[in-house]
């Protein structure tokens, strides 16, 4: 089985031990897992892949469009390097608004996953691409989510 991942970035109010741990439960308990599909975004793709290295389990670095780096600073930038050392990388080559880019990297990782992970407050997406776009595609292709609230500390199916 391969899982994917999609959520929150930095937003005040997460507590990320939490979200660590829980996605640590939700992949033990998973089964086999094959691999695990991220953009590596800072916040919910950056704890994800670390989890899932952690675990054993291969993570693919799923980049949204050249030059993605710049979409990073500090630590966020670090961690991102240090995390794409360890990871299979799948480019995607998107030419065009970054918007749509996330949201093509994100259906990308839907089409690739037989469960997605969610790390969202349950809300419509702020722009595209957003959590809500993606587990709405996910929706449409009949993929499993893992809905993981990090504000309500849930985690729903």
């Amino acid at each position: 089985m391969n899982v994917g991942v999609t959520g929150h970035q930095e937003r005040s109010g997460i507590r990320w031990s939490w979200v660590q741990r829980a996605i640590r439960i939700e992949l033990s308990n998973a089964g086999y897992v094959q691999k695990a599909l991220s953009s590596l975004a800072a916040g919910s793709d950056q704890v994800f892949a670390q989890v899932a290295i952690t675990l054993g389990i291969p993570v693919v670095a799923v980049l949204p469009l050249e030059g993605y780096e710049r979409f990073f600073n500090g630590p966020t930038l670090a961690n991102y390097r240090r995390l794409l050392r360890r990871c299979e990388v799948m480019q995607l080559t998107w030419k065009g608004d970054p918007e749509r880019a996330f949201f093509e990297a994100g259906k990308f990782i839907v089409d690739n996953c037989d469960m997605l992970f969610a790390v969202w407050d349950g809300a419509r997406a702020e722009g595209l691409g957003g959590t809500g776009d993606v587990v709405s595609y996910a929706n449409r292709k009949h993929r499993p989510v893992v809905h993981i609230d990090p504000f309500k500390k849930a985690v729903l199916r």
